[in-house]
């Protein structure tokens, strides 16, 4: 009886160890695109938070026929100079734009919390003891509202979380194109006085002036043609130049005023790390940062322009730079971890993507500012800083005839 005997036959280790370095080529392949996948996919949730954002203030501007103003809130002259005890909890017009939002935004919760005396607080109350309604002084950190991390105002493409920040955000409202009383806008905190029509008219030129409601009707360049806010990076702890604000630069206000380069100009930047302020390399000087919470966006309650703010000088993802504080004014572009650009939402409620190379005019003009005119420009001055300032301003009648 013959039987036919076939011989099974599998693979050599040479034929696997092929396979194997065929499937390696390809993953290596394929990982850049699914990568940027990811980012697109990123990017696009944080197209649709903006996107949010933009509905909430339209919302609230059909309910009270105004938009929320930022660096608003509640006052006590005769208070410590914080309002961060519950006994004289007062935030010092220091409330940012995004707390008067929140009920349009679908966080009536944390906005009842905000709105009403309240003993919530991340330590111990005394007895009988609550925090004022609308809360205290915004860098508060007993203060849980001030503390909480709303996922709308975040944007997935960056991942800066936790301490030392409060709550952060990556969105931030157009405060126009100067330098000069941008923060302060109509009232200054420092002596408790009301600013003059004429400096907080010339240089408040945005869609958002500190301390002031404005409206749509008061946009007259077009809402379609008129930035509303604009993304901004968070820091990651590192001493990136777009979320850690320069403080010194040479020649003080009246050098920025005239010149908004001159924290790039003061060679305080590493020229073998152009992203990141110089750290006492050779070929840079290291320039004097700000430093614990007071980061780009650690602070979403706070309506300073560091934190919930952008300004339409510097193009976008350049250098933080002030002649004060925190709470002062200064050259605050909009930054993001997209490759490229931003997003900027415009005030008809359009998300636009605004690169880095956007034409921004003379980079070394004088701002627009009343009250150091000349050399500064005079009041009603179109914007020096082409089509990128010409997008910040509300009211300069400026023709706009490039693409963005």
């Amino acid at each position: 009886m013959n039987r036919d005997f076939r011989r099974r036959r599998g693979f050599t280790l040479v034929e696997l160890l092929v396979v194997i370095a065929i499937i390696g080529v390809l993953v290596g392949l394929l990982l850049p695109a699914v990568q940027a996948a990811r980012e697109a996919a990123r990017r696009m949730s944080c197209s649709n938070n903006f996107k949010q954002i933009g509905l909430a203030l339209h919302n609230y501007h059909s309910a009270y026929d105004k938009l929320p103003m930022t660096m608003g809130g509640t006052y006590q002259p005769n208070a410590n100079a914080g309002g961060t005890t519950p006994a004289d909890s007062n935030n010092r017009y220091r409330l940012s734009w995004l707390v008067g939002v929140l009920p349009f935004m679908e966080q009536q919760a944390l906005w009842q919390q905000i709105s009403n005396p309240n003993q919530y607080s991340s330590g111990t109350l005394m007895t009988g003891q609550a925090w004022n309604a609308m809360g205290p002084a915004p860098w508060t950190t007993q203060y849980d509202p001030w503390m909480t991390d709303i996922k709308a105002l975040r944007c997935p493409s960056d991942p800066g979380f936790g301490a030392p920040a409060l709550g952060r955000t990556n969105y931030g409202a157009s405060l126009g194109d100067s330098t000069d009383w941008t923060t302060n806008g109509a009232f200054t905190f420092s002596n408790g006085s009301w600013v003059s029509a004429g400096s907080r008219t010339s240089s408040c030129r945005g869609v958002f002036v500190a301390r002031q409601f404005t409206g749509f009707r008061d946009i007259l360049d077009g809402t379609s043609n008129t930035i509303m806010a604009g993304e901004l990076q968070t820091s990651l702890g590192d001493r990136a130049k777009t979320t850690h604000l320069a403080n010194n630069p040479p020649g003080g206000w009246n050098a920025l005023h005239t010149n908004p380069s001159t924290c790039f100009q003061a060679n305080f930047i590493d020229p073998t790390r152009p992203q990141f302020w110089c750290n006492g390399g050779a070929g840079c000087t290291s320039p004097s940062l700000n430093g614990g919470n007071q980061m780009r966006g650690f602070r979403w309650a706070d309506g300073g322009l560091l934190y919930t703010g952008i300004t339409t000088i510097r193009p976008p993802n350049s250098e933080l730079c002030t002649a004060g504080g925190d709470s002062s004014s200064g050259t605050m572009s909009p930054s993001s971890y997209h490759q490229g650009g931003v997003h900027v939402l415009m005030a008809d409620g359009a998300i636009k993507f605004i690169t880095d190379s956007i034409e921004a005019g003379n980079q070394q003009s004088p701002v627009v500012n009343s009250s150091m005119s000349p050399p500064c420009l005079p009041a009603g001055s179109a914007s020096p800083f082409g089509l990128w300032g010409a997008l910040g301003t509300r009211a300069s009648h400026e023709v706009l005839s490039g693409d963005f």
